[in-house]
């Protein structure tokens, strides 16, 4: 059965954890699940990126996918070349 949490016990444990407090140490000491902390915790989190450098971002990383697949194409061409065939 779940019960909710009062608004001040939960500010208090993750105050707690930006201190360096422990979410399961703290989960056991209050009675609340860690699980629950977590989330907490990540609702807490948001980042705060602009659609510009998400943009960014995403070009960056298509452009890293990009180069890495010209290497692997080079490296697999260079390992056809240097199999000597029986056939030749």
């Amino acid at each position: 059965m779940k019960t909710a949490v009062p608004s001040e016990i939960k500010l208090e444990i993750l105050q707690k954890i930006k201190e360096g407090g422990k979410a399961p140490a703290l989960g056991k000491q209050y009675g609340v699940s860690d699980k629950t902390i977590y989330s907490w915790l990540r609702n807490e989190i948001k980042p705060d990126i602009t659609l510009m450098d998400y943009n960014k971002l995403k070009r960056e990383n298509d452009e890293l996918k990009r180069l890495l697949g010209m290497i692997m194409l080079d490296l697999e061409q260079e390992k056809k070349r240097k199999i000597p065939s029986r056939f030749q």
